[in-house]
């Protein structure tokens, strides 16, 4: 069983801004930085380098420190305008990690969807979680699921 992780102990939060806080320097050591929900906004300026705020100019400090940068955008449908920014904010170096459900795993409620996508973005970082059951572990669900157990079976038979 992992354990669970204080989201405070893994956080540093900020007033947007104030541009002197110590995410907005390059020394400032951090494992990386998550933007939650991330408008076409902020995702527009980061692609251009646009630091109008701290959100804009601590992405921009990640992404010439080279740390890990995720963002999760959160408009649909997606205009060539935003794919285009979503392509040069990749090749710049950051991950994007829509907010799509994965209807495999078969969730039961909100609470479910939000955590695989917490779960996602944790994967990302590399912490440790046990939000959401992986393809293939005990518990699966779903309509593989007895396909899965019932090769395992057969291959676990000794004749």
């Amino acid at each position: 069983m992992v354990p669970r992780l204080k989201l405070s102990n893994l956080c540093y939060m900020v007033v947007i801004i104030i541009m002197r806080a110590l995410v907005a320097s390059g020394s400032f050591q951090t494992s990386g930085m998550a933007v939650i929900s991330c408008s076409m906004k902020t995702l527009a300026a980061i692609a251009h380098g646009l630091a109008e705020n701290l959100i804009i100019r601590a992405a921009d400090v990640m992404l010439k420190e080279r740390k890990k940068l995720i963002l999760v955008p959160r408009v649909t449908p997606l205009s060539t305008i935003h794919l285009e920014n979503m392509l040069a904010v990749t090749r710049a170096g950051a991950y994007l990690v829509p907010p799509m459900p994965a209807f495999y795993n078969h969730p039961a409620s909100i609470d479910d969807l939000v955590n695989h996508l917490v779960g996602r973005v944790m994967d990302q970082f590399g912490l440790p979680h046990n939000l959401t059951r992986r393809w293939g572990e005990v518990g699966l669900v779903g309509p593989r699921s007895a396909k899965i157990n019932q090769a395992e079976q057969l291959a676990n038979l000794t004749l």
